[in-house]
């Protein structure tokens, strides 16, 4: 799988002068939409002049602005993909008997951490270390699974952490008590669930920080996340695999384990204890 644009941008965003930085985050939070407007659209957008819009494109690789559009309007069709659409077989095994699903599976992985920086990964435990911190879990259809389990770690690991369950309704009210410590974790891949977005919208306008685990085409809610893990998730199936986000996940369950090395030992034995009476 060619690699996507936003994965262009985490790994050249360092070495970006401020002005195609500013390009890049008004793209990555209007995602792909402000792309395929004109330059002039795209340069206002972001608040720079349309030859730092050229520039930057440039910089992705791009030869020119119609290459970039193109591109662009790949990803979104692949986007709006229905599992109908991506029913077609699977393919031959890979080498070794392995199905190719186990391969791309494997491949993504490498591929989400090769975007993934360790700096990145710090500044996520970070923000789920803060004690002061009430730690809020949700995911979509498919992806709340996801949530659940990390929230059943995290929740082992350091107190008030909440997973969102039942109800869109249920979770807006949980809003009243979210605030500018907080930390908001969502899982959203395509095709992008609209309840998780205009919760995400709420809570960023309560000052949420809001860690949002997509895919490469990016869920909306990009736009209100302080940080975006953007995973592989495409295989030779009619249903994209969460398997590279689950390992992320498990990472930031490690780290932040270790960061919270004297706390959790305490916690785990307490509870340990408990569970003995």
């Amino acid at each position: 799988m060619a690699t996507s644009i936003t994965e262009l941008i985490a790994d050249r965003l360092e070495a970006m002068p401020p002005g195609e930085r500013r390009a890049a985050q008004a793209l990555v939070a209007n995602y792909p939409l402000i792309g395929l407007k004109t330059v002039a659209d795209f340069a206002a957008k972001a608040g720079v002049s349309a030859p730092t819009i050229l520039r930057f494109v440039s910089r992705l690789g791009y030869q020119n602005y119609p290459d970039f559009q193109a591109h662009l309007q790949e990803e979104l069709a692949a986007q709006l993909q229905s599992p109908l659409v991506r029913s077609a077989a699977p393919g031959s095994p890979g080498k070794g008997g392995v199905s190719p699903i186990v391969d791309a599976t494997v491949e993504n992985i490498r591929e989400t951490f090769r975007h993934v920086s360790d700096q990145q990964i710090a500044e996520m435990v970070g923000l789920l270390a803060n004690p002061r911190a009430r730690i809020t879990l949700v995911g979509g259809r498919f992806t709340d699974p996801l949530a659940r389990y990390m929230a059943a770690h995290l929740t082992i690991i350091r107190p008030n952490v909440f997973h969102l369950t039942g109800q869109e309704s249920n979770w807006r009210d949980r809003l009243i008590d979210m605030g500018k410590r907080d930390v908001l974790l969502i899982f959203d891949i395509r095709r992008y669930q609209e309840s998780l977005i205009r919760f995400s919208e709420k809570a960023d306008r309560r000052g949420v920080h809001t860690i949002l685990f997509t895919d490469q085409w990016l869920s909306p809610i990009a736009r209100f996340a302080r940080h975006v893990v953007a995973g592989r998730t495409a295989v030779p199936s009619a249903w994209d695999s969460s398997a590279a986000l689950f390992v992320v996940a498990e990472t930031l369950i490690a780290e932040l384990t270790g960061r919270l090395k004297a706390e959790s030992a305490l916690r785990i034995r307490e509870m340990e204890d408990l569970r003995g009476d």
